[in-house]
C-alpha cells in the first residue's frame, strides 16, 4: 500500500477577514475533492486571514500513480486562481 500526502500553502491577496478565507478555502477544496477523490482539509494557520495551508492525501497500490495525481492535484488548486500557492510538500510512504 503507498500513500500520497501532500501540503500546500497559499497566499490570500483579496482576504480582509477569516469569512473571507473560509469561502476561498472551501471552494478550493471543494474542487480538489470533486476532480481527484481525495481526502482535503485546511490544516494550518487557521487564525491567519491572509494565508492558507491545505492537507491531502491519497492511497493506492502503485507509488508512480500516486505521485502522478498529486502532481495534478497541485497543478490544479494552482491554476484555479483563487489564491497563490507559495509551497509545497510532498511525501509518499510505502506501507
Amino acid at each position: 500500500m503507498v500513500v500520497g500526502i501532500g501540503i500546500m500553502t497559499f497566499r490570500l491577496h483579496d482576504c480582509r477577514s477569516l469569512k473571507g478565507k473560509r469561502k476561498i478555502v472551501k471552494s478550493i477544496i471543494a474542487r480538489l475533492r470533486n476532480q481527484f477523490n481525495a481526502s482535503v482539509a485546511e490544516i494550518g494557520a487557521n487564525d491567519v486571514y491572509h494565508q492558507a495551508e491545505i492537507g491531502v492525501s491519497l492511497v493506492g497500490n502503485d507509488r508512480q500513480v500516486i505521485n502522478s495525481k498529486l502532481d495534478k492535484l497541485f497543478n490544479m488548486a494552482d491554476s484555479l486562481g483563487l489564491a497563490e500557492m507559495i509551497d509545497t510538500e510532498l511525501e509518499i510512504i510505502n506501507i
